[in-house]
């Protein structure tokens, strides 16, 4: 079993058969530097009070939940209220539909866990429901109570394993019509199209996420690695090239462009214009 403590323990259920199962973090919340507001004169960290207006700080015993049902009224739930909310998601998660993955838009995804048997006991039952979800190409789904939240979630297989992913409900999501209303409803030009599907081609590769890595993250950490040698020093930023704005030109060469990216990226030489014909000598007049 991984180091981390698990973020949920509980059953995974297909009709009658239920698995006893935990569910563990897949990203790493310190994969990248974090910063705190540090009080520059004295080189303590800045920490924050909980205030009401006309008051002042108050104590954590006086803070309650409140939800607005109109402007400025609040009704306050305690902690034992809302945790009294039955839901029996919170222990159990229910397979009670089956969709192939490709039918569910990317957009709806949200963030992943990693999800294992609790013990020996359940280790069948659950390789069985792994292998079976493999066999058949297919996502489970159901919903899950979670940190205060009940989730939509898909799971599917993943190596010895199960991968569950926390998906957006529909109405959280924005549609998409406002922000598309003014591109032009028009396909694209055949020849520009030929070669664009060709440069596509060129550059598909099977996916290796090793291949990338977070640039800024590697510069913060450079920058922190400097500051720590020159002793906090104030290192001046260092100069980037301006920023480009496509012109009507370019997009006038958006063939050309096309064209030197498939061959390579090596910009076609402009054309010189064809020299004068150098004009014949005058014969003399006799």
């Amino acid at each position: 079993m991984p180091a981390s403590r698990p973020i949920w323990k509980g059953q995974l259920r297909l009709s009658l058969v239920s698995i006893a199962v935990e569910l563990y973090t897949a990203t790493k919340a310190n994969a990248k530097p974090s910063f705190r507001q540090i009080h520059e004169p004295s080189g303590k960290p800045v920490h924050y009070e909980k205030v009401v207006d006309g008051i002042g700080p108050v104590d954590k015993d006086e803070i309650m939940k409140g939800f607005e049902y109109e402007k400025d009224d609040y009704v306050l739930l305690t902690d034992e209220e809302i945790d009294a909310v039955k839901l029996e998601t919170r222990k159990t998660l229910d397979l009670t539909q089956f969709v192939y993955s490709h039918e569910i838009d990317p957009l709806y995804y949200d963030k992943p866990y990693y999800m294992v048997p609790s013990d020996e006991l359940a280790e069948d039952a659950f390789i069985v429901i792994r292998d079976a979800l493999r066999q058949a190409d297919k996502v489970g789904l159901g919903q899950l109570a979670l940190r205060g939240k009940e989730y939509l979630v898909a799971i599917k297989p993943a190596g010895k394993g199960l991968l569950l992913e926390t998906l957006h409900y529909e109405d959280e999501l924005r549609k998409a019509d406002p922000y598309f209303s003014d591109i032009p409803a028009k396909k694209a030009d055949a020849d520009l199209l030929e070669v664009a599907t060709a440069l596509i081609d060129k550059k598909t590769d099977k996916f290796d996420a090793k291949v990338f890595k977070d640039h800024y993250q590697s510069a913060l950490r450079e920058l922190i690695a400097r500051k720590l040698k020159n002793k906090g020093r104030k290192i001046t930023a260092r100069d980037e090239p301006p920023e480009s704005r496509p012109t009507k030109s370019n997009v006038v060469d958006l063939m050309a462009a096309l064209k030197s990216s498939l061959e390579g990226g090596k910009q076609a030489p402009a054309k010189k214009p064809a020299a004068k014909a150098k004009a014949a000598p005058r014969k003399k007049a006799s």
